[in-house]
């Protein structure tokens, strides 16, 4: 552009000084047309990085999925080939589920003999709180009726001091006494025995076999869960839209569950562009703004966006965790950029961006659109001289 410009305002020279001599050629006119565009130039040059500035790295970045199973297994399905569209949910890869359907069907056997148990402690529980309410209920009756014969007692006694009664009715009612006391005595032990076998009751009531033996059938229902989630994870989904690039999963390798060793990496459809500006070309740019790339990839192109938003933070500003003292050292420290997030738009905004793509861009602020013109001039020169391959081989 600035080529252009030069040629134009030569050409005004020419009409101006040699062409219609409208002005003499001396020493002062040398002077002046040969610093003016100079300064000129500069000037322009200047204002536009201010208004419309430019970016030298602007970058096509897609969100990447390491795969790594999440159970340990021989493959037996990878149903996708490498560099193909996969659908959100597709089938990437099976691990042999058989293991997984064993160890399900042991644990799922093993549940009614831990449910029996907990019935069987269940109903322990159940006939003790019986015997004991019949043994209170039965002492209850003893203490009335031994309350009758101390009457009876009392009375033969007077009956028999008097001559009204006899000795043997005295004698009777003695042993009626001494018989209820046996088996009110009997019958509060056995309340006393069976109050000690439920002493051992948890906060909730239960006592210690039965809440083993809950426990125990909880624990198995857990196991038998997770077994099931381990038999789902033999099959593993495409979390999103995207392709699977470097594919070297193959039926009969062995998947390990290790976060260290992916298995394949998921480069999902959804990406966004970066445009790093030096942080004082920032002051104007908008949320909003328009802006333009040019990338490498489709010379000739330009790609119309939008800014989405400023990354407002950089390495620079983060120190490394440690204990000691951060050191200023002797480098400088490199300049920071910040990162401009770019959303294609318009008729480019459902195109084909390849992950990794570089170019060039520029933003057009809400200040000096008179002069964005050049900019794009100058981007789209830009990306004609991209259309040539600069090799000799």
């Amino acid at each position: 552009m600035e080529i252009i410009l030069l040629l134009i305002y030569a050409g005004i020279c020419w009409l101006i000084f040699f062409k219609f001599k409208l002005l003499p050629w001396n020493f002062v006119s040398q002077i002046i047309v040969f610093t003016l565009p100079i300064f000129g130039l500069t000037a322009l040059i200047l204002y536009l990085n201010v208004v419309a500035p430019s970016s030298s790295d602007v970058r096509v970045i897609n969100y990447v999925v390491q795969v790594t199973p999440r159970v340990t297994g021989r493959v037996i399905e990878v149903p996708i080939e490498p560099n193909r569209p996969i659908k959100k949910g597709q089938v990437l890869f099976r691990i042999d589920p058989l293991p997984f359907q064993q160890k399900l069907g042991e644990l799922q056997a093993k549940l009614p003999e831990f449910s029996a148990k907990l019935d069987s402690a269940s109903a322990y529980q159940r006939e003790l709180d019986e015997q004991l309410r019949a043994a209170r209920s039965t002492r209850e009756a003893l203490n009335a009726k031994l309350a009758l014969a101390l009457r009876r007692e009392g009375q033969t006694r007077d009956l028999s001091t008097t001559g009204a009664g006899t000795k043997f009715d005295y004698e009777q009612a003695q042993t009626d006494v001494r018989s209820l006391r046996a088996d009110l005595a009997q019958t509060t032990a056995n309340v006393a025995q069976v109050q000690q076998k439920l002493s051992a009751r948890n906060k909730q009531g239960e006592l210690s076999e039965v809440a083993q033996a809950r426990a125990a059938v909880e624990q198995l229902k857990a196991q038998i869960a997770y077994a099931k989630w381990e038999l789902d994870q033999t099959v593993f989904y495409a979390p999103a839209d995207g392709t699977v690039v470097n594919l070297q999963l193959r039926e009969g390798s062995f998947a390990a569950q290790l976060p260290l060793v992916p298995v394949m990496s998921f480069v999902e459809n959804e990406q966004m562009v970066l445009a790093m500006f030096s942080q004082n070309e920032l002051r104007n740019i908008r949320p909003g703004d328009e802006a333009e790339i040019a990338l490498k990839a489709f010379p000739n192109r330009i790609i119309k966006t939008t800014v989405d938003s400023i990354v407002w933070s950089s390495g620079t500003g983060q120190l490394p965790l440690s204990g000691t003292v951060p050191q200023t050292g002797t480098n400088p420290i490199p300049p920071g950029r910040f990162a401009v997030r770019l959303r294609p738009s318009g008729r480019d905004e459902k195109a084909f961006l390849p992950m990794g793509a570089q170019g060039v861009g520029a933003v057009y602020t809400q200040h000096g659109a008179i002069v964005h013109i050049i900019r794009k001039v100058i981007l789209r020169v830009g990306t004609k001289i991209d259309m040539l391959v600069l090799k000799l081989h």
